[in-house]
C-alpha cells in the first residue's frame, strides 16, 4: 500500500491471568504507560486508541465481551516497517516474549492488521470484526497476520515461539 495515502491498522487482544489490580499482572500493568510512551514517540507511529487516561491502566477498560480480563491494543502506523521496528526492536519485545507470564494462552487468532486510509482512526468494534473476518476466511486484503506481508522482514527473523502471541 502506498504510505501517502493508507496506513496499517494492527489490533492484539489478549486475556489477563487475573485482574488488572492483581499482583500476578502487575509488573505488566506497570509498564503500559512506558510502552505505550515509547511507541507513541516512534517514527511512522500514527494513533492508538486511548483509555482512561489514568496512569498504569492502558486501554484495559475497553472491555471485549464485557469480560475486564480481556485487554486489547489498537494502533496505526504508516507503514509494516514502522510496526515492525517497534515490535521487534525495542524493549516492547522484551514484553512480547514474555506474554505467557501475563496472559492465557489463546486458542485462536487474537492478532490482525489491515490497510486504512490514511486519516481514518478504527473503532475497536472495526477492529474486531477484521479479526473475526480473519478466523471465519483467512488472510486476505481485507485482514491479514505478519506472513501476509512480502515486506514484513523482521517477522520472519525476530518472531517469538510463543503460543500467547502468536
Amino acid at each position: 500500500m502506498n504510505a501517502q495515502t493508507h496506513h496499517l491498522a494492527q489490533l492484539n487482544i489478549g486475556r489477563l491471568i487475573a485482574p488488572t489490580d492483581d499482583p500476578r499482572v502487575a509488573e505488566f500493568m506497570g509498564a503500559l504507560d512506558r510502552i505505550n510512551g515509547l511507541g507513541k514517540r516512534m517514527p511512522g507511529f500514527v494513533w492508538m486508541m486511548e483509555g482512561s487516561g489514568e496512569p498504569g491502566t492502558g486501554n484495559t477498560e475497553a472491555k471485549i465481551g464485557g469480560d475486564p480480563q480481556f485487554v486489547s491494543n489498537l494502533t496505526v502506523w504508516e507503514s509494516v516497517e514502522a510496526l515492525e521496528h517497534f515490535v521487534w526492536n525495542t524493549v516492547h519485545r522484551q514484553f512480547y516474549e514474555r506474554g505467557r507470564e501475563w496472559f492465557e494462552v489463546m486458542g485462536d487468532q487474537h492478532f490482525v492488521m489491515w490497510w486504512v486510509p490514511a486519516g481514518h482512526r478504527p473503532t475497536l468494534d472495526e477492529a474486531l470484526e477484521r479479526l473475526a473476518h480473519l478466523k471465519q476466511a483467512g488472510e486476505s486484503d481485507h485482514a491479514f497476520g505478519w506472513s501476509y506481508l512480502d515486506e514484513a522482514r523482521l517477522y520472519k527473523t525476530r518472531q517469538c515461539n510463543i503460543a500467547a502471541a502468536e
